[in-house]
């Protein structure tokens, strides 16, 4: 799982001390849900995607032992009306990461084990990744709304496809 060289992606049961960096990073992006009034448990959460053969599961990206972005394989996300799963879920990068290739290595790790795993597609739902989701070949497929406003579903098909 290297999709660049000085990016190390590994799951997130092979990192667990990465956790606590992804819970504080899920509360500062996602206020509305993992904030003090929101419903969210982002230690929880992270806490159940501590898998390597099944969903939910969770990527990290390292640099060495800094933390740079994570991404999660799950069966049902925001959005889920509109398409049966799986999805990525929680792909998040540090902000200080961002723009540097660590979200598309990611997203290419995350389609990667969702063919290993055999399914056929991968959604996900985003207000922000269009650009590199089109450029991966990705398809809009419905537009939504979140805690946080608009977003848009896409949809990538995995059989016959390697990136």
């Amino acid at each position: 799982m290297t999709p660049r060289p000085d990016i190390r992606i590994v799951h997130l049961c092979d990192a667990p001390a990465a956790a606590p960096t992804l819970a504080r990073w899920f509360v500062e992006e996602w206020a509305p849900w993992y904030g003090p009034d929101g419903p969210g448990d982002a230690a929880a959460d992270l806490a159940a995607c501590r898998s390597r053969d099944a969903m939910p599961l969770c990527l990290v990206a390292l640099r060495g032992d800094e933390v740079l972005g994570t991404a999660g394989l799950k069966p049902d996300s925001l959005g889920g009306e509109h398409a049966p799963g799986p999805w990525i879920a929680a792909l998040l990068v540090g902000r200080a990461h961002r723009g540097h290739g660590v979200g598309t290595a990611l997203v290419a790790t995350i389609e990667a084990e969702a063919r290993r795993l055999g399914f056929p597609a991968l959604y996900i739902s985003t207000d922000t990744g269009e650009a590199m989701l089109s450029r991966r070949g990705w398809s809009a497929l419905a537009a939504t709304a979140s805690l946080r406003g608009p977003i848009t579903v896409y949809r990538l098909g995995l059989r016959d496809r390697a990136r």
